[in-house]
């Protein structure tokens, strides 16, 4: 968990971006700069805003656009493209459909994962197999997601090689047979103003009442990349002391965090930071989220550096993270 952090670091990584594909640099200054910075927001916070990421604002915005466009469309035009578990657990989700910790989260969404083709991993990939779900209103939404996600794809892997060379590894110690073909997940997660909620579904610890709420939770991969509204400041991040510090929305920036899998290869050196959701504010908001995953069929276990580093105790078991996977995705959703 993070330390007494009083503000999320912001993070420059054009330099890392530059140089962390070519071999030769590796070494320069301003990208170990980077490699620092990245390296005490791990330990210290486990979220970071990066700036200088290089993908164009334009394009962040459109996709907040076109998801509120999605969302305010009536109820029986976003069923249509409704998770089941026929369709891989992908799609629509109202209201109360997603679990957290056994309560509803106020919130509705659609969620994508890397289309599955069927028999890619036997009967461990099943529950997940298939193409996404996407509506055919807004026109441009299939298109226009389809390109933001090579783009934080490609991003989201630059910033893990950075976080490689911070652990103390080499550059590509989390690629390969890791996280060299990750199965990343996204959600587009709509949450209705506070006026909406039922007031039988908003309880005690972790909910607020009058609140739009997505329930308390570390994230389960790697690497997240939070693309958020502008104006509101829902997103909230816990330190040591327990207290809830707000990620607050800074233009032309992603609000990037670790999760269970970087703490397990980490050997507990990385460790992800409980966050949660909490929507005072009378407006409707949207957040993109996009989970750079491991591998689905990559053993989890610590790196071997990472327990020398430790004293060469291991600290976590392996776990492999498509099993990981499929049972929180089976035990998440009321469908």
């Amino acid at each position: 968990m993070g330390s007494d952090f009083k503000s999320i670091p912001i993070i420059d990584i054009s330099p890392l971006l530059d140089k962390i594909d070519d071999p030769k640099m590796v070494q320069d200054k301003e990208l170990l700069k980077v490699v620092r910075l990245l390296d005490k927001a791990c330990k210290e916070a486990g979220f970071f805003y990066v700036k200088g990421h290089g993908i164009p604002e334009s394009l962040v915005k459109e996709v907040r656009d076109i998801t509120h466009g999605f969302f305010a469309l009536p109820y029986e035009d976003k069923v249509k493209i409704k998770m089941t578990s026929e369709s891989g657990y992908r799609g629509y989700q109202r209201v109360g459909e997603n679990v957290t910790k056994g309560k509803p989260d106020m919130h509705e969404a659609i969620d994508c994962y890397r289309p599955l083709e069927p028999g890619s991993f036997g009967d461990l990939g099943k529950p997940l197999e298939g193409p996404n779900l996407w509506p055919d209103h807004p026109s441009n939404f299939k298109e226009t997601m389809e390109e933001y996600i090579g783009l934080v794809r490609d991003l989201s892997r630059k910033i893990l090689r950075g976080i490689a060379l911070a652990l103390g590894g080499p550059v590509d110690a989390l690629e390969g047979e890791r996280a060299g073909d990750s199965f990343w997940v996204m959600r587009l997660i709509g949450y209705p103003v506070s006026t909406d909620i039922p007031e039988e579904e908003l309880t005690d610890t972790g909910w607020c009442t009058a609140s739009k709420f997505s329930g308390a939770h570390t994230d389960y991969g790697l690497l997240t990349l939070v693309n958020q509204d502008d104006d509101i400041c829902a997103l909230e991040v816990r330190n040591r002391s327990g207290e809830w510090i707000y990620a607050v929305p800074i233009p032309g920036t992603f609000v990037c965090n670790i999760g269970d899998m970087l703490k397990v290869w980490s050997n507990g050196l990385y460790e992800p930071t409980l966050h949660r959701v909490v929507n005072n504010s009378p407006t409707y908001r949207v957040s993109v989220v996009f989970f750079y995953e491991p591998n689905f069929d990559t053993a989890v276990e610590p790196l071997e550096f990472c327990k020398q580093k430790t004293g060469g105790i291991v600290k976590y078991e392996k776990v492999v993270y498509g099993e990981h996977l499929v049972r929180k995705v089976l035990t998440n959703f009321v469908v």
